[in-house]
């Protein structure tokens, strides 16, 4: 499929929603060890057609090797990897319909931006018009029109990731495996990279796999992120679902910043009450299951409103006093000590220029929530 070709992949994209929706990707049952090491432990997955779908996860997780035999770099040791039905153990890498760009964007010194582009096709045996009209296109496609007869050492590092990600299209492959392609770009490049790469996943409709530890990189490109560690997929959801429902405190922990408290549920008219520190009210929350026992309520700090006031309108109110204070341009970030010591982090949106801060160290403040503003785990 091409850019020419493609429409962009609807608002309401979510094929992994519908029974009738077949999978591009399926892994049934696969495992992999290195010795006596497990990386990949009896994981299932699907990823469908058109996805950006992300694998997230600290180092030694088991992400790389998952894209590595998508890639057929490794083979499982059990278990069976589908691509659109058919079972890519037989097949070797060079035959799959897939594609790899790596963090080091391996281009070729020696050759220009259209040359690199082209690389792969002329080693097909493709036609020498079709080659130059694939190479216009995909240069269009990541607009570097005026950089094409230069080397890659004359470009910047921006437009070294964008050639890597051209040669890595220009096959058209079904699927683009994307191995911390950001990693080696500063912070505001790679914020502005990550919408160039939506913006390109979207016109050619390809299916993009990407491995990243960087958290809020998988938020804001991916349809899906599947959350892993020791080799297990701990959730697969949308951005919004993983953020606010967290299947777990590891996933509530890995995600963003978040307030964790550990307690005794107990059913109550209006949910459930959370019992967690001598002195302390009790949390009321909508606990939406029949938890009870031993518990923890995970809420992020954007959630909980600071006043000076105590609010009458809340059904969860703290008081403490403000311990630091994180000013971060946009928002601002209070570390408010409870009575038992217990500390609390609460944002503010920085949204009027102002010439002292709401709240100073030492100020005592109240602490405010919804009885829908956290998650309650079980584990």
């Amino acid at each position: 499929m091409t850019s020419t070709d493609a429409a962009a992949v609807p608002a309401d994209f979510a094929p992994w929603e519908n029974a009738d929706e077949k999978p591009l990707i399926e892994f049934q049952n696969v495992t992999k060890r290195f010795g006596d090491f497990t990386a990949i432990d009896n994981l299932n997955l699907q990823i469908y057609e058109r996805e950006f779908f992300a694998l997230l996860g600290p180092s030694g997780c088991g992400k790389t090797t998952l894209m590595r035999m998508l890639a057929g770099f490794e083979t499982p040791t059990e278990g069976t990897i589908l691509l659109g039905g058919q079972d890519m153990a037989p097949i070797p890498p060079n035959k799959r319909a897939t594609n790899m760009m790596f963090q080091s964007y391996a281009l070729f010194p020696h050759l220009s931006v259209a040359d690199n582009i082209a690389f792969g096709l002329k080693r097909d045996g493709i036609p020498k018009a079709d080659i130059d009209a694939r190479v216009d296109e995909m240069i269009r496609l990541v607009q570097l029109g005026q950089f094409a007869k230069r080397k890659p050492h004359q470009i910047s590092g921006g437009q070294r990731q964008r050639v890597a990600l051209a040669r890595s299209l220009a096959k058209a492959p079904k699927l683009l495996l994307l191995d911390e392609p950001l990693g080696a770009l500063d912070k505001k490049l790679r914020q502005e990279t990550q919408f160039e790469l939506m913006d390109i996943q979207e016109k050619t409709g390809t299916t993009f796999v990407i491995v990243t530890h960087d958290q809020e990189e998988a938020m804001t490109v991916a349809s899906r992120v599947a959350v892993m560690d020791h080799g297990k997929l701990i959730q697969v959801d949308t951005p919004a679902g993983i953020y606010e429902n967290p299947n777990s405190t590891y996933v509530a922990d890995f995600i963003g910043d978040v307030n964790i408290l550990e307690g005794h549920a107990a059913k109550s008219d209006a949910g459930c009450q959370i019992t967690w520190a001598e002195g302390q009210p009790a949390i009321n929350s909508n606990c939406g299951t029949d938890l009870s026992g031993k518990v923890h309520f995970a809420i992020r700090p954007e959630k909980i409103t600071v006043s000076a006031d105590k609010p009458t309108d809340k059904p969860n109110v703290l008081q403490g006093k403000v311990h630091d204070i994180a000013y971060l341009g946009n928002i601002s970030t209070y570390h408010v000590r409870l009575s038992n010591g217990q500390i609390i982090k609460a944002q503010s949106a920085n949204n009027r220029r102002l010439s002292r801060r709401s709240f100073t160290w030492e100020d005592d403040v109240y602490l405010s929530f919804t009885d829908t503003a956290g998650v309650v785990l079980a584990e």
